[in-house]
């Protein structure tokens, strides 16, 4: 009797997804190939606990699988390393297993979808792609909600999916007739509020393994790393983390999501879920998230109130699918905008944090500490300070991508290059998402102790997001002064005097010539 043929099946390192269809029964027919990949490391420069997160992740699904009675073909970098890159792997596999055919789900990224689609296998093995299972939205429908070079509000979108998937909907209708509470999103947080933030749950995933085959095959990384990685890296840890959230966070997240401090030792964590790691490496699925914060909500709606609830979906449901619509839609031109044509390189202290400005100070530092900062941090203080300063978003794309844990391309550069920097003239953001001073001290405690002074416009000392702001508009005056949204702003700046227009111009023009000593 003739042996059955063997199908290879490839699992990328954000395609960790239990529930996939692909694992419903054991069958030996397939193998699985699960690799750690030289191309994957270099592609940008990582943040170490990014990669360790990864990669454990990883091998966890892998040991998760073998362990389920699957066929899994798992290569460290020791292993994978003999390879030049992901297509030279998956041809050598399937000789290997004298496989016939290669099977791949759907990847996340446009690079890796390119390389896979356009790789050639020889006569006799055929390829197929099956969606991700994964989103709310299969990868075939976001043609049917985004069209390339088209503007799209996230609000109107995010109503359409909670009626289509009937997420706090009631009779057709949104819960509490109202379909967003974001201006109830915006609480600063007090000296009695400091006091009540829960600890955040952490984990225990051991690293020195994984950091020396890093260092064996001399993998530029950046960041400190403990002994321990504090992420979740396996379904369970996911799990547990969620439940977490919604016992100890969620009551008060929609409350203080936009909220930020640097007088807190849980300041890094505050209601956030993070579970968006988890989430990115499909460790568990949004629908998950999603219903279990729901129920959380509908059995303590004494303690948790629709505000909170609807500002966690609208994250999840709303914004998550939105930005990985608009990339799909619009790549691979999207990753070339930059109608503002920002040049200036990135400042040094985006790699050390060692800043006098308190707010990146803090942001910076926290991001090199833990591979994470929360979205106010990312949107309004360093994204803010990048737009401002005009850096080049390939620059600023890169940082972002490779700084944070839960950074994948198809959410990381619409956030960035869009909604952040708004090198793209508008497709997500319908105006540039800039502010002085007076935000960051409306929404945190850092102005409080930082070495310039909040309310100061111009002078040695004068808040260099201040200054900033406003040459912002006068620089950008011919692209961006019909913008409806930004009406007010040039109508201050035209009740501004010469003299004082003067002033601010040439304070922002010397904090501009000495960006690095800021």
């Amino acid at each position: 009797m003739s042996k059955p043929a063997t199908t290879l099946r490839l699992i990328l390192g954000d395609q960790l997804n239990a529930s996939h269809s692909w694992f419903k029964r054991i069958d030996e027919t397939y193998v699985y190939l699960i690799a750690e990949l030289p191309q994957e490391t270099s592609y940008v420069r990582h943040h170490v606990q990014k990669l360790v997160a990864f990669f454990a992740a990883m091998a966890n699904f892998a040991m998760a699988l073998d362990n389920a009675g699957h066929k899994v073909d798992y290569l460290t970098l020791d292993k994978s390393c003999d390879y030049a890159d992901l297509s030279e792997l998956i041809r050598a596999k399937l000789t290997e297993h004298s496989a016939t055919s290669f099977e791949y789900i759907q990847p996340d990224e446009y690079r890796l979808s390119k390389q896979l689609g356009d790789l050639e296998l020889g006569d006799g093995i055929s390829k197929n792609c099956v969606d991700g299972e994964h989103f709310y939205l299969r990868h075939d429908e976001i043609g049917d909600y985004f069209e390339a070079n088209k503007a799209k509000q996230m609000e109107a979108f995010y109503r359409k999916m909670r009626k289509r998937f009937n997420v706090l909907m009631l009779d057709g209708k949104p819960e509490g007739d109202r379909w967003n509470f974001d201006q109830e999103n915006r609480n600063k947080l007090n000296a009695e509020d400091l006091s009540k933030i829960p600890s955040p749950m952490t984990f225990t995933t051991p690293t020195s393994e994984i950091v020396a085959r890093l260092d064996r095959h001399q993998v530029d990384y950046f960041g400190e790393i403990d002994k321990q990685l504090l992420w979740p890296t396996s379904r369970q840890e996911a799990l547990q983390l969620l439940e977490h959230f919604c016992q100890h966070c969620l009551p008060a997240f929609g409350k203080f999501q936009d909220a930020m401090t640097g007088e807190s030792r849980h300041a890094w964590s505050l209601y956030h879920s993070r579970l968006s790691f988890a989430l990115n490496a499909k460790l568990i699925t949004p629908m998950r998230v999603v219903d279990r914060a729901i129920e959380e909500y509908r059995e303590r709606s004494d303690d948790i109130n629709l505000a909170q609830i609807e500002g966690f979906v609208r994250q999840i449901i709303g914004w998550r699918e939105f930005m990985r619509g608009m990339y799909w839609a619009n790549m691979p031109d999207y990753s070339t905008l930059n109608v503002l044509d920002h040049s200036n390189p990135l400042p040094g202290y985006f790699w050390t944090g060692e800043t006098k400005m308190r707010c990146m100070q803090h942001s910076i530092t926290q991001s090199l500490d833990y591979a994470y900062a929360h979205h106010i941090q990312r949107l309004m203080v360093t994204g803010t300070f990048s737009l401002l300063a005009g850096i080049d978003p390939d620059a600023v794309d890169a940082w972002y991508l490779g700084i944070y844990i839960d950074a994948i391309e198809w959410v990381e550069m619409p956030n960035t290059r869009g909604m952040s920097q708004y090198a793209d003239g508008g497709l997500i953001a319908s105006k540039p998402y800039i502010a002085s001073g007076s935000y960051i001290n409306k929404m945190s405690d850092y102005c409080g102790k930082c070495h310039y002074q909040v309310k100061a416009r111009t002078g040695e000392k004068s808040c260099p997001f201040n200054s900033l702001y406003w040459q912002f508009l006068i620089r950008h005056r011919d692209k961006l002064g019909k913008n409806s949204r930004l009406g007010l702003a040039y109508r201050n700046l035209d009740k501004m005097d010469d003299a004082t227009v003067d002033a601010l111009t040439q304070q922002a023009e010397v904090y501009l010539r000495d960006i690095e000593s800021l």
